[in-house]
């Protein structure tokens, strides 16, 4: 069974910063991708950000040059470090995981999400 698990949410005020950590657990073989997501009321899940295993990073316009993802793949855990944090950046944040299973063929790949955890920004 694979897990993954998000902290570091919170209350902040505008211009302020947070930092979001995801750790994956499990039989795991390896993780491929790596990414962000984020759900605001009455809105579709979003893409914000992701990293492959060569660590190249892709980044929704959105949040280009506010956000930086990066990962330990010895810990298997991808974090996503907001600065200049708007109110409209006011979401649930869910991490992603695209990988592979120990026994499962190589070109299989199964997506993973954690439970989502709360940002809220304070103008």
């Amino acid at each position: 069974q694979v897990q993954l698990v998000e902290s570091g949410g919170g209350l902040v005020q505008a211009g302020q910063s947070l930092r979001l950590s995801c750790a994956a657990s499990g039989r795991i073989l390896k993780i491929n991708t790596m990414g962000w997501y984020r759900q605001a009321p009455g809105n579709q899940r979003e893409f914000i950000a992701g990293i492959n295993s060569e660590y190249n990073t892709n980044y929704a316009d959105s949040v280009k040059g506010r956000f930086t993802v990066s990962r330990d793949n010895a810990k298997n855990t991808v974090y996503l470090q907001m600065n200049s944090l708007k109110p409209e950046d006011t979401a649930v944040y869910y991490c992603n995981a695209v990988l592979r299973l120990p026994g499962a063929p190589p070109s299989y790949e199964y997506t993973y999400w954690g439970q989502g955890t709360q940002v809220t920004v304070s103008s």
